[in-house]
């Protein structure tokens, strides 16, 4: 299938022709669905803290922190907005010239386009864009409609369509507008510092995004670090080519482009894996770009955050005396007693049918397999309609049951034993993550060997007007991290506020009082 010219440029990626072989069995097999058993709900599986816990977690966090723990914020940012803007898009390539017309069409079929011309003033970008279009927004008492939108998404003025979320004007402050990036910096302000005063953030970017990003935080880290006491330690790293995916043509034969070469695509979230492998610190906090609120609203999101890694520290203290006991071989029938409740009642671990039953020997290797993993803390919310990963209770592939987060696309929806399960779940995953990274001798644990490769999922997209199939990789916080131990909190809906649209910057959560 391949010719020499081919496995020159996969090699020539990083990649190797197993890897591209594996996933064309994929495109050809599909993947297996995951077996969800019942979903994750508070007392069974999603643990809810009380607030006199919540509350003290700010200072004992602190502590720890003190005493020498090094925290660091990992915040996934590649990738332009113009999603943001498809209502946008849309309006202004059926848009007629004559504004009249215009405003007929808005009103009949694009209302959330409507809503944003008429809330204009409101977005945090309101004056940039006024400055870029000579200091007019209307003519004659009309909105320019389609030249707004041409100001506001293209190179002409702000260009918006193709800068990243993480750059974009979201809140507007009394000394001027704030982007997302520069609220991840005050985030890790607030609750990722480490005993010196450093503030580790790493951000995955796109590389022709890295200049503007770099720029950006130039601007606004002095003043930021004079008014947090704080020394910002920011580095950023790109999605790597080896971990792009090849597309396939309707019939699974690899796509090539007009010059015969084969054509790859970005795999998702799932390929930042590698990047979070290589970051440097005891625990991570893992958190996307757009999920960020003005200052009025960060208390909350600090409260948790420090709860989460809190509660992420003690459990890690008690899985690693555990694991020193076992490492011992002269662990008493009590003792043993004491890790087996700890692991399948605390950690939601529950053994294959009479693992129990085994001798000692095989019983310890057991514990110790189970314990000496990474560990995840996961914020979860209410589900109130958001589409996309919950948290389950699973089956894994070596037969054991564990908490996973399950996107829809996982769960065999033709089942209906299955859809039954994921109808009934309550709470959704905001993707707002607590991560410990080093084992109970302190060395980092290779994050790539715990991740399910049998996870994944296909998509139709079109490329130069031919359709082709992609193929994602395991999410970050699915797939990539099934071999994880994960324990499920529940946070408030208050730290969940992500902008998917650009209305959505108009919901009161991102508007100043």
């Amino acid at each position: 299938m391949f010719t020499n010219k081919d496995i020159e440029q996969i090699s020539a990626r990083g990649s190797s022709l197993q890897q591209i072989e594996n996933q064309l069995t994929h495109f050809r097999k599909g993947f297996p669905f995951l077996k969800v058993l019942r979903p994750a709900t508070i007392g069974d599986g999603i643990i809810r803290l009380e607030e006199e816990k919540v509350s003290a977690a700010v200072k004992q966090f602190t502590q720890k922190v003190q005493q020498g723990l090094k925290p660091a914020k990992f915040v996934p940012a590649s990738g332009a907005a113009s999603r943001m803007f498809q209502s946008l898009f849309s309006f202004a390539e059926v848009a007629d010239s004559n504004e009249k017309a215009a405003a007929l069409l808005l009103e009949d079929r694009y209302k959330n386009v409507a809503q944003f011309f008429r809330q204009l003033k409101d977005f945090a970008f309101y004056r940039k864009l006024s400055e870029a279009l000579g200091g007019q927004l209307t003519d004659n008492g009309q909105l320019r409609y389609c030249e707004i939108i041409d100001y506001l998404l293209s190179d002409k003025g702000l260009n918006y369509g193709f800068l990243p979320k993480g750059l974009l004007d979201f809140h507007q402050y009394m000394e001027g507008p704030r982007s997302p990036v520069e609220e991840h910096m005050i985030e890790g302000a607030l609750y990722g510092s480490d005993n010196q005063g450093n503030v580790m953030l790493h951000f995955t970017v796109s590389p022709e995004h890295l200049d503007p990003f770099t720029k950006k935080i130039a601007e606004a880290a002095p003043a930021l670090e004079i008014k947090y006491g704080v020394k910002y330690n920011i580095s950023f790293s790109e999605q790597k080519p080896f971990t792009d995916t090849i597309a396939v043509d309707p019939d699974n034969n690899p796509f090539r482009l007009s010059d015969g070469s084969l054509f790859f695509r970005p795999a998702g979230h799932g390929a930042l894996l590698d990047n979070l492998n290589e970051i440097d610190g005891d625990i991570l906090f893992v958190k996307n770009i757009d999920n960020v609120v003005p200052d009025r609203l960060k208390e909350e999101t600090v409260r948790f955050k420090m709860a989460l890694a809190l509660l992420l520290s003690e459990y890690q203290e008690r899985i690693f005396g555990y694991l020193r006991f076992l490492e011992t071989n002269t662990i008493s029938e009590k003792q043993m007693d004491e890790i087996i409740e700890f692991t399948e009642k605390e950690l939601c671990i529950e053994p294959v049918d009479k693992q129990y039953d085994a001798d000692e020997a095989t019983l310890i290797h057991y514990l110790h397999r189970k314990l000496n993993r990474p560990i995840r803390v996961c914020g979860m919310v209410k589900n109130e309609g958001e589409p996309g990963g919950g948290p389950f209770w699973a089956e894994n592939t070596d037969g054991t049951v564990s908490l996973q987060v399950v996107e829809s696309s996982q769960i065999d929806n033709n089942d209906l034993k299955q859809h039954e399960i994921a109808r009934h779940s309550t709470h959704f995953n905001p993707v707002d993550l607590v991560c410990g990274v080093r084992n109970y001798k302190g060395e980092k644990f290779d994050l790539l060997k715990y991740r399910d490769p049998e996870t994944g999922f296909i998509s139709s997209k079109s490329k130069d007007g031919k359709m082709l199939k992609a193929q994602e990789l395991p999410g970050l916080w699915n797939g990539a991290m099934a071999d994880w131990i994960t324990l499920f909190v529940e946070v408030p809906i208050i730290t969940f506020n992500p902008v998917k649209t650009i209305n959505d910057l108009l919901r009161s959560e991102h508007q100043p009082l």
